[in-house]
């Protein structure tokens, strides 16, 4: 696939496509999908203001938790990578802190996204051929009932610094560790993937499109089948090197108790996978 093509949700042939694009590329974009853009246009805006004030230092994380606000000098370094990424964020679940002001917009948004997230999730196990899915231990979209896991991640990428640190980019290359990844489209753009080939696709930003991509934990629970596939957030040129970017991915996770393979729970790979980025940052 030589571009990524956004896909109709309302079109009769939307879940083949969509469907195909995750498999082929490991990303698939909707338009005209349920997610409100006016929540999203919203949430951004409030995030910002979070971002540029000195509340967010009351809300430092939970290093138990993983809740709460990460500053940049704690932000990840990409496997492989030497200089940390040029971000700060915010973890939110809604067991977890956030300022009461902030709280029901966001509430109401991680409903909405996990239950579409759902959906999604039906679809791809509906296009998995039977040879695979008959390794799936349960279906995909009963993998998330009653997860309290899901993390809805704010990022705030600050105007790029003249005197930024040799290698420093705003993300890093990297995969994600969950079910599937569901980002609103960037008020901002950035996002690549790259393809099978080696090149680097820009994903599709326009303002309204939802963002898919597969994690790894789908991909173990697929055999492989489905691929997790590499992404970054390259730095802007020009005169968008002053705007900030701000990113609101979902990371869907299921219950710690489901069986993704033979050699994994959901728990123990993402207790695997957070060891290896504690173990990186300590270095």
């Amino acid at each position: 696939m030589a571009e990524l093509i956004a896909v109709d949700f309302t079109a009769p042939d939307a879940e083949v496509k969509f469907v195909q694009s995750l498999r082929e590329t490991g990303f698939g974009v909707l338009k005209n999908h349920p997610i409100p853009q006016a929540a999203v246009t919203s949430i951004y805006q409030h995030w910002t203001e979070f971002f540029n004030s000195d509340v967010k230092d009351n809300y430092h994380f939970d290093p138990d938790k993983y809740d709460g606000f990460f500053p940049r000098a704690l932000a990840e370094t990409a496997k492989g990578n030497t200089v940390r990424d040029m971000k700060e964020y915010f973890h939110f679940y809604p067991w977890g802190r956030c300022p009461d002001s902030l709280k029901p917009e966001l509430d109401e948004y991680y409903e909405n996204a996990v239950s579409f997230a759902s959906t999604l999730l039906s679809w791809v196990e509906a296009q998995t051929p039977s040879e695979v899915a008959s390794g799936f231990r349960e279906p995909l979209s009963n993998m998330i009932n009653g997860s309290t896991q899901s993390l809805l991640r704010v990022l705030h990428y600050p105007p790029l610094e003249e005197n930024m640190e040799t290698g420093a980019v705003r993300a890093g290359a990297h995969e994600d560790i969950n079910l599937l990844t569901l980002l609103p489209a960037s008020n901002e753009p950035g996002l690549q993937v790259k393809t099978k080939d080696g090149r680097w696709l820009d994903v599709p930003c326009d303002f309204g499109n939802l963002i898919i991509n597969i994690g790894d934990m789908l991909q173990e629970a697929s055999g492989g089948y489905f691929p997790s596939t590499t992404h970054r957030v390259i730095n802007p040129e020009g005169h968008d090197s002053t705007k900030a970017r701000i990113s609101l991915p979902l990371f869907l996770h299921p219950r710690p108790d489901v069986v993704l393979s033979d050699r994994y729970t959901a728990g123990s790979y993402l207790q695997e996978r957070l060891s290896e980025l504690r173990s990186s940052d300590a270095k």
